[in-house]
């Protein structure tokens, strides 16, 4: 490590799916995460950005969704994150092996790195695990959600990218970003922050894996966790001075973000924790009605009409 900086988790995951509808009704009334925001996509604004979270919408228990209906299945491979951990309490997975069992999805329950898990796929077949995490921060229950308190998912426990090599992307997490490598299974490599409660980025190593293809089902980047506009400054600048080819920030009215392609094509974003999701609703009225950036405000009647209902 050559700067005082380091990546202290994980700020949300955006992932492609199929009909929108479909994907709120596997997230939120199913997984019972709360639609803390439903706006659209910065360059298509006939196309929705969902954000489900816990109560608040908190860094760190984001996922993201831009729903494509009728955009063809997408191929978790090399150069992709293939799995999608969301931490559960321990004690919960035979809930919700029965939950999901009962609305018709397989799951298998399995161990990774020495804790139960279990592996399923979503609606549109995108890699997800639920795992007992004793460790992750407790979450700010959904009290009005489907799921009760005691089983309800905490926040993302981390994510499995699958690379060709792990040499060519230690440096990068390790010395550049400051994450720790914390172990090795099989052929499974884990990085995370130092206190060990989660956010952890996994890398698969298999040399002979197909190269990812994104489409429905696949996810499109990961965000890291900043603490303001000045130290993802200081991110940007710190990457440049290491040759990566960062973005300008750009405005994403909850956050703003920084873009870099890391070593083995993972797009990897660092978005900063403010303002957050109540900028533009109260707390009671998280996700209820359609946000528009600015710049489509004036069009609202025209974007609400080819928007399909949740």
């Amino acid at each position: 490590m050559d700067h005082p900086l380091t990546i202290s988790g994980i700020h949300h995951l955006t992932a492609i799916s199929g009909s929108a509808r479909t994907n709120a009704t596997f997230y939120r009334d199913l997984l019972g995460l709360r639609l803390v925001k439903k706006t659209v996509n910065f360059d298509d604004p006939f196309t929705y950005h969902l954000y489900y979270g816990d109560r608040y919408g908190r860094p760190g228990s984001l996922m993201t969704f831009f729903p494509w209906d009728g955009e063809r299945a997408g191929q978790a491979g090399a150069g992709m994150i293939e799995s999608i951990a969301l931490a559960v309490p321990p004690g919960s997975l035979n809930f919700w092996e029965g939950r999901l069992s009962d609305a018709g999805f397989k799951s298998v329950q399995r161990e990774t790195f020495g804790a139960p898990c279990l592996v399923l796929g979503d609606a549109h077949g995108l890699g997800l695990e639920l795992v007992e995490a004793p460790g992750s921060p407790a979450a700010a229950a959904w009290c009005e959600g489907p799921v009760p308190e005691d089983c309800q998912i905490t926040g993302i426990h981390g994510v499995r990218a699958c690379l060709y090599d792990v040499e060519e992307i230690k440096d990068l997490l390790t010395r550049l970003m400051g994450l720790t490598a914390v172990g090795e299974a099989e052929n499974i490599h884990r990085f995370g922050p130092g206190d060990s409660s989660g956010g952890y980025y996994d890398i698969r190593v298999d040399p002979t894996a197909p190269q990812g293809r994104a489409g429905t089902g696949t996810v499109h980047h990961i965000a890291f966790r900043a603490r303001d506009d000045a130290e993802q400054a200081q991110w940007q600048h710190h990457l440049r001075r290491h040759g990566f080819q960062v973005t300008e920030s750009r405005d994403r009215n909850y956050f703003n973000s920084i873009y870099f392609r890391s070593p083995g094509g993972v797009l990897f974003e660092i978005a900063t924790d403010p303002p957050g999701f109540l900028v533009d609703e109260n707390e009671e009225s998280l996700g209820t009605s359609l946000q528009l950036p600015p710049q489509y405000e004036a069009r609202r009647g025209e974007i609400e009409g080819r928007l399909p209902p949740l």
